[in-house]
């Protein structure tokens, strides 16, 4: 079998390090918003050339508190990806905001600027692109369009440790940007956590009080805050992991260019990547008519895969109040329908990765 993702091999390769790292922070009796962490926000910070680091306790709180940071709440609108994971959304509506979808470019799957005007009310208050599967936004035209209507811009980089856009890294092109460390991400730790970037001074004090019960004192809280706080453990092993980063992203990036090299001219839509634009590959998506029956072929023969994401946002029960029908967002519907990921991991080797190409071309769809 032939694994979507596997997380050991990756601990092997650190492994005297991880437990290096780990056994200090328990020795030191220091576990909660200490060096750790404050290390970790700098070290993280310089790597992408931004000013500021805010750890947080995981990807959702980073987008929560980001838009919060930027004043969002009840009333506002903010527009989203319709084609997206629903942390996202749900992002938006913790705040008492509401999500407004704006359908994808279909062939990089990442928010249309082209689309955008046509959402913006005079209750939009801010624009939250994503970069999706580790590609970088279309950020420019999208930054413009929001300085021109007086908006806001959060990006959401839960896939995207270490992409870039025209040479720039993510995580230093918007107003601030919001960062998932979960385990299987790029940069991951081994727990939840996450974290913002921004240049604003302003917006990371912000985030920083928000994250600590709206405290900068101990016992003395300024605002209604939340306890959403980076702990010294998982900041220690982000720390260890952070050397690695540019090393496997260049490994993914040697997987993705044997995809695209040996699965040429298949009845598969392969991804395709701008020119201004450097992908770190989080994920290495395909679409098919026959999704489902593809998968199983898969599955039967040994590859895993998994399917990101079977559901768009807008159809989920828990945007039903949303009104949103069925069919009103077709480019990302049928995205939905059709997309399928490939096994990508930086330890996964090119033999295996010529089993699963060789194993696609050997497929041929049930007949319906």
């Amino acid at each position: 079998m032939i694994p979507f993702l596997e997380l050991k091999s990756a601990y092997q390769e650190q492994k005297s390090e991880i437990d290096a790292a780990i056994a200090a922070v328990l020795e030191s009796g220091w576990f909660i918003l200490g060096p750790q962490v404050e290390a970790f926000e700098a070290e993280f910070a310089a790597s992408l050339g931004v000013k500021y680091c805010v750890g947080v306790g995981n990807g959702l709180d980073a987008l929560h508190l980001g838009l919060l940071a930027l004043g969002v709440g009840p009333g506002d609108e903010v527009i989203v990806p319709s084609n997206t994971y629903i942390a996202t959304w749900l992002a938006v509506t913790y705040t008492g905001a509401t999500p407004v979808p704006v359908e994808p470019v279909a062939a990089t799957y990442n928010l249309d600027p082209a689309r955008i005007e046509a959402a913006i009310t005079p209750r939009t208050k801010v624009i939250l692109p994503v970069h999706l599967y580790g590609q970088a936004a279309d950020i420019d035209p999208i930054m413009e369009i929001a300085r021109r209507h007086n908006l806001r811009v959060l990006d959401d980089a839960a896939q995207a440790q270490g992409a870039r856009y025209k040479e720039q890294y993510v995580g230093s092109l918007c107003d601030i940007t919001a960062w998932s460390f979960y385990p299987g991400k790029n940069l991951g730790a081994y727990g939840d956590a996450g974290a913002i970037t921004t240049n604003d001074a302003e917006l990371a004090d912000r985030v920083r009080v928000l994250r600590n019960y709206g405290s900068r004192v101990k016992y003395i809280n300024e605002v209604v805050g939340f306890n959403s706080r980076l702990d010294e453990m998982q900041a220690a092993i982000l720390r260890v992991k952070l050397k690695k980063l540019e090393e496997w992203n260049a490994r993914r990036r040697t997987i993705a260019n044997l995809y695209l090299e040996n699965l040429q001219g298949l009845d598969l839509v392969l991804p395709e990547v701008p020119d201004n634009t450097e992908p770190t590959w989080h994920l290495f998506v395909v679409r098919h008519r026959q999704r489902d029956d593809l998968q199983k072929y898969l599955t039967q023969n040994g590859v895993g895969t998994l399917i990101h994401y079977p559901i768009p946002p807008h159809m989920q029960e828990a945007y039903k109040s949303l009104g949103i029908i069925e069919g009103s967002l077709p480019i990302s519907e049928n995205i939905h329908r059709e997309v399928l990921s490939l096994p990508m991991y930086p330890q996964l080797t090119d033999s295996q990765v010529r089993e699963v190409t060789t194993t696609l071309r050997r497929y041929r769809p049930t007949k319906r």
